[in-house]
């Protein structure tokens, strides 16, 4: 499996001492996908047909296709049921049953997470919020490996910790309380010095977003320096405030993956914290970069929709434009500028979490760009020091329109929408969804004409 170069932030002044920065930002790094199995969403050309799951399911059985979840439920598609099944692979002719489908079926579509063996799949995507579970653990590299080079390979004490941060992290399920953690003295007294360092930037340099939340986060989250705040509670402050939650991530995800999440306003976090014998410097994301740089951007309503908007439009995306995508998110979520007032203002949560590179980004040495994502998806970028280029949003809802605009662009025979009611996604593609889609707006018009009626 083959994995990039992973996140690293410091907090000095000295670009020369930044380290390498991983490709796609926060836990995204690219590999080959462990999953070997393949989905098949389909429904019976005659509605309602008696006897039709039998003998649909006869035709794996012919052809010797294992199947290791069959599932049937009401079609948005067509009057009466559809039926989604997972294949494994190498079991069987695969090819014979998807031929003997399609003469047989009214709607067949085909969604793989190794699609590159089958040019008419879609990649594999999670339709609900609990299908998250399903590629948390096919990490590309486990929290607790460390490199010969981390500040903490040869202290045992410290590869224990980081081990036992990744367990529970990996142990982790939907639904379940986020695991508590008891930080150590040296832990916290990390924290400190990150906390205390960086909340002398913020009033000046930090955009007035992030200013207005964070008082909000020491209220109510316990964000002080001598305290380490609980991923719980910090996301359940977030899911109050935009719906975001936080998830518990034991190593880094495919940039698929990662993208995936925030379709669902869920962000993968770290627990873990640097080691103490370097307070301003980190190898990879930790608790500081999660919680003080992610963590106060995502209970902005607007920030939160424009990066929902970028998970969405990775769903069934193929891989040129998952890259495009992960490197917008690079350039925004995680070292992105704006304007506010006629000055420059970080947001990036790299930036937010560097003491560095967040007095770098606003000086004279960088270059700037408008944020464009058709060109800034493709934009090169160093992994060693700090960015020569950064690209500048005008507003959180500008990005967002600019993001839904590129989405529109990327080769998929379908639409998506998150319904927030049932945290799943609505794949769009007939004329029936539309319908009701359109119904729907037509309610909220009506409702929101007879509000200003009413004013």
């Amino acid at each position: 499996m083959e994995v990039l170069s992973q996140s690293k932030e410091v907090l000095s002044t000295s670009p020369a001492d930044t380290p390498k920065l991983m490709h796609g930002g926060n836990y995204i790094a690219e590999g080959r996908d462990s999953n070997k199995s393949t989905w098949l969403l389909f429904s019976p050309e005659t509605p309602d047909a008696a006897g039709s799951l039998a003998r649909f399911l006869s035709i794996f059985s012919t052809h010797g296709v294992n199947l290791s979840h069959i599932e049937s439920r009401s079609s948005a598609r067509r009057p009466g049921y559809e039926f989604m099944v997972e294949c494994e692979h190498g079991s069987g002719d695969f090819g014979a049953v998807l031929a003997e489908l399609r003469e047989n079926t009214g709607y067949l579509n085909i969604i793989s997470r190794n699609y590159k063996d089958n040019r008419s799949a879609v990649p594999w995507f999670p339709r609900r919020i609990r299908d998250l579970d399903r590629f948390a653990n096919q990490i590309l590299s486990y929290g607790a490996e460390l490199d010969s080079d981390h500040p903490g390979f040869t202290d045992p004490e410290y590869r224990a910790r980081r081990k036992y941060f990744a367990d529970i992290a990996f142990n982790y399920k939907h639904g379940q309380p986020l695991p508590h953690v008891n930080y150590t003295k040296d832990e916290t007294a990390t924290w400190g010095v990150v906390f205390r360092k960086l909340t002398e930037l913020y009033p000046t340099h930090a955009c007035k977003e992030h200013n207005h939340v964070f008082p909000l986060l020491i209220e109510n989250c316990g964000y002080r320096e001598g305290n380490i705040p609980q991923l719980e509670d910090v996301s359940n402050f977030l899911k109050d405030c935009t719906g975001f939650t936080l998830r518990p991530v034991a190593g880094l995800l495919s940039s698929r993956d990662f993208l995936a999440g925030l379709a669902f306003r869920v962000f993968h976090s770290t627990q873990y914290i640097r080691h103490h014998s370097r307070p301003l410097y980190t190898p990879e994301p930790d608790v500081c970069h999660e919680l003080l740089g992610h963590a106060p951007l995502f209970a902005d309503p607007a920030f939160a929709q424009f990066s929902q908007e970028i998970g969405l439009a990775s769903l069934g995306a193929p891989d040129d434009y998952i890259e495009k995508l992960a490197t917008c998110f690079w350039f925004t979520v995680e070292f992105g500028l704006c304007r506010q007032e006629g000055q420059l203002k970080a947001y990036g949560a790299g930036l937010l979490s560097s003491f560095g590179e967040l007095q770098y980004c606003l000086s004279d040495k960088p270059e700037l760009k408008d944020f464009e994502p058709q060109i800034t998806g493709t934009q090169k970028y160093p992994i060693t020091e700090y960015q020569p280029v950064y690209f500048v949003a005008n507003s959180f809802e500008n990005a967002k329109e600019k993001m839904i605009k590129f989405a529109q662009t990327i080769p998929r025979d379908f639409g998506v929408r998150y319904n927030p009611y049932t945290q799943s996604i609505d794949i769009l593609d007939s004329p029936r969804q539309m319908r009701d889609l359109f119904k729907h707006i037509h309610q909220e018009m009506e409702l929101l004409v007879g509000t200003m009626d009413k004013l």
